[in-house]
């Protein structure tokens, strides 16, 4: 028999985009008006996002005398974004400059002589309306308009210029099948012309010959390995591989050039770079079929730049990334954590080996107690426009240039590579989201972000000061009244110190009472800091005191202080939070019965701990969550097989999975809970978390609702749709003004007449 929902469970049904239509016009009473206040400035609202502006991806030209960096903001139609690519002088006395007229020109990267920019040019959408690949483009710096110089069916990326500047490598996906296949598309119309002309000149009905079988491209997905779908790009093709290709750079924009193809087979490679005389270009690669069978490793090759077999120089007994040739081309440097033992989570370090066969890796920080080449995180980092590398020789090869998180804040710091010995460049309560040096080291600039400011260029001195150079919210600022938070740090169950921030509305007065938002950061490995966090300054600007902490489990705070979850995740970190919820109390300015608590992914799996374990919470906002760790084990788009979080599978050990679910322990809860779930995300599939909760509670006839977002990954909190970030936050804040605030909203309810009934006078 078919099963179909009956009419009480369609009435259960909550549609998302139904939620602003029901704003109010005016705020009601009791909730923080977004007027002006005494200062003469408003409070920041939800859509002031719509007016932000982003920086991404900052290089410095090789004089340094200019940067070259992606701005980013929200297009027209407010459902995606815009990127070009700009310029500012470093010396600080000229407005950015737009250099390319593109909506989708990101990462770019100056010629060795800094007379050309190339970048990366997204493709406007074809005929059906999908995107055309994105291609390698040229800008001249002498002027006129930018030029592609790469038309490859599958696309272009991640541009590197050869060290003379006649080259550039890139990768793509694109195969001989797909140049041949595009070749033949270009005949067909000049075929079927033909076609025309003899059907006239026999007068003979014109016929459409069908498509040939080979032409057709299958979308069923043909699935063998563990890992088949990822949160950012979707099912994956097992069958493409992100190969390297070189092509020569034309003089001018008329001129023709043809890429050519220098790697090819199973496996992906990353991050070119070439040896400093132009001859090999050097690439990471993972040459496993399925490497989560095994512990991670990492593959370094070369190969002739202009073709030839490749030579394996090492293989690295860890993941790494962000690779950099040493000036005198004789060592490499990168960032990499260990392997053994097996833990949930492990420090990024700084490490040099030789760039010769078979060498081995040197932990360069190892008695350096913080994450190398790590950050503190906001909301705000650009939702497009990628990063640069965050290691950087100095001309001698004495220092590595990195970023380091340590304790809420991201210092740029100098890495002697000799001893190993780190020292802070940048100081004070902010956090350097992305930065880049000059070959000789005399010029560097930095993306800085802060609490009350997004994220804006500075050159750093020697000496750690800075001196802006852009300020892309002057105006939108000068009306807005935001606050810095206020840190403090408490002692927590068993001795460890927790750092934690409180962000109070503009118009605070410690002599009222507020409701308070807990918000949990997800991870669970991860850190909040001294960074811009747009949602906890519009919770405050609507009334609420915003408590935000780093339990432990946290980044930034060394090896053991992160490590120490692990196989009690949720747990002892969830004490943590309490405690400090307990800390805020004792101050006197938090209504005890106007307790809201929220958070995203690992947060959201906290939020699902938090409101199973205790009933002081008024209201709950569970976001991207896990409610079943069994269910997730087989969902997610990357694997445990090894046992980094579980010991063993949970069809070998069930109880420590069940022990560790919220869904386990959901008759527990009596707090009203929403769910904000993405329908695209593979990363905590909707059906392994929220949904199960909802549908438990709906069973139980418990408060609760959900609200789906189409299209949204993980991440849409950070990057997704404009419109869909705006109504996240509205549904979070519409939740906790219901049961915190008192304020009615009657979409939340399968009887809305009946809430408004109740809240008449």
């Amino acid at each position: 028999m078919r099963l179909r929902p009956s009419a009480a469970a369609i009435a259960l049904i909550f549609i998302a985009n139904s939620f602003l239509a029901q704003i109010s016009a005016s705020p009601p009473a009791g909730q923080n008006a977004a007027g002006p206040t005494s200062s003469g400035k408003r409070p920041v609202t939800e859509k002031d996002l719509f007016k932000f502006t982003w920086i991404a991806n900052p290089q410095l030209s090789p004089d340094g005398a200019r940067v070259a960096f992606t701005r980013v903001v929200v297009d027209e139609k407010r459902t995606g974004y815009e990127t070009s690519i700009w310029t500012v002088a470093t010396s600080g006395n000229e407005a950015p400059v737009r250099m390319t007229n593109g909506k989708h020109d990101t990462n770019p990267r100056w010629s060795p002589d800094g007379h050309h920019i190339a970048f990366v040019r997204g493709g406007e959408k074809d005929e059906t309306g999908k995107p055309r690949p994105a291609q390698i483009a040229i800008l001249s710096l002498a002027g006129g308009e930018a030029w592609t110089i790469t038309n490859l069916p599958k696309g272009a990326s991640n541009p590197v210029w050869s060290p003379d500047g006649k080259r550039i490598a890139f990768l793509s996906m694109t195969t001989p099948e797909d140049i041949a296949k595009e070749e033949r598309k270009k005949k067909k119309p000049e075929a079927e012309s033909k076609q025309k002309e003899s059907a006239a000149e026999t007068n003979t009905a014109e016929s459409k010959s069908p498509e040939p079988e080979s032409e057709h491209e299958s979308d069923v997905h043909v699935i063998n390995r563990a890992v088949y779908r990822d949160n950012d790009e979707g099912y994956l093709d097992p069958k493409r591989h992100n190969h390297i290709w070189v092509v020569d750079v034309p003089t001018t924009s008329d001129e023709l050039t043809k890429p050519k193809q220098l790697t090819t087979g199973g496996f992906d490679e990353a991050e070119p770079f070439w040896s400093h005389d132009g001859s090999r270009i050097y690439f990471i690669t993972r040459r496993i079929d399925e490497p989560y069978y095994e512990l991670p490793t990492t593959d370094i090759y070369s190969v002739p730049s202009s073709g030839g077999d490749l030579q394996k120089l090492a293989t690295v007994p860890m993941g790494i990334g962000d690779v950099a040739l040493s000036p005198d081309g004789h060592r490499l440097a990168f960032h990499g954590a260990v392997t053994q033992p097996i833990r949930s989570y492990s420090q990024p370090d700084v490490w040099v080996m030789d760039a010769t066969s078979n060498a081995q890796p040197r932990n360069l920080t190892e008695n350096y107690d913080f994450d190398m080449g790590d950050s503190v995180f906001g909301d705000n980092a650009a939702p497009r426009g990628g990063n640069g590398r965050t290691l950087h020789w100095s001309p001698d090869g004495r220092w590595l240039f990195d970023t380091v998180a340590k304790q809420g804040r991201t210092p740029l710091v100098r890495v002697d590579t000799q001893s190993g010995a780190v020292s802070e460049i940048t100081h004070g309560d902010q956090a350097v989201l992305d930065f880049s040096v000059t070959p000789d080291a005399r010029a560097v600039v930095a993306l800085v972000s802060t609490p009350v400011m997004i994220g804006d260029l500075f050159t750093v001195a020697e000496d750690g000061s800075q001196r802006r150079i852009t300020d892309l919210h002057q105006s939108l600022w000068s009306q807005l009244n935001l606050t810095a938070p206020e840190e403090f740090t408490y002692t927590t169950f068993d001795g460890k110190k927790i750092q934690a921030w409180i962000q109070k509305p503009p118009d605070f007065d410690p002599q009222k009472k507020y409701p308070l938002i807990l918000n949990i950061h997800g991870g669970p490995h991860a850190a909040y800091g001294w960074v811009f966090d747009h949602e906890f300054q519009w919770m405050a600007a609507k009334g609420y005191i915003v408590l935000y902490v780093n339990p432990r489990g946290s980044t930034s705070y060394g090896q053991e202080f992160g490590n120490v979850i692990q196989y009690h995740y949720p747990g002892d970190d969830y004490r943590d939070l309490m405690i400090g919820v307990d800390e805020l109390l004792k101050r006197g300015y938090i209504d005890p019965k106007r307790l809201g608590v929220t958070g995203g992914s690992g947060g959201g799996v906290l939020t699902n701990w938090t409101v199973t374990h205790t009933d002081r919470f008024a209201a709950a906002v569970s976001q991207r969550d896990i409610s079943s760790w069994t269910s997730w084990w087989y969902t997610a788009d990357f694997t445990l097989f090894q046992p980094n979080w579980f010991k063993a599978p949970p069809f070998q050990d069930p109880q420590d999975y069940n022990n560790r679910s919220a869904i386990t322990f959901v008759q527990n809860i009596h707090t009203p809970t929403m769910f904000v779930l993405g329908e695209a995300d593979y990363r905590t599939p909707p059906d392994s978390g929220g949904e199960q909760l909802f549908r438990a509670l709906k069973f139980l006839k418990r408060p609760t609702a959900m609200v789906i977002f189409p299209r949204e990954t993980h991440e849409l909190s950070r990057s997704g749709e404009p419109w869909h970030r705006i109504e996240r936050l509205d549904h979070i804040v519409g939740w906790f003004d219901k049961w915190l605030m008192g304020i009615p909203h009657p979409e939340y309810d399968i009887r809305p007449e009946k809430q408004v009934e109740k809240t008449k006078p």
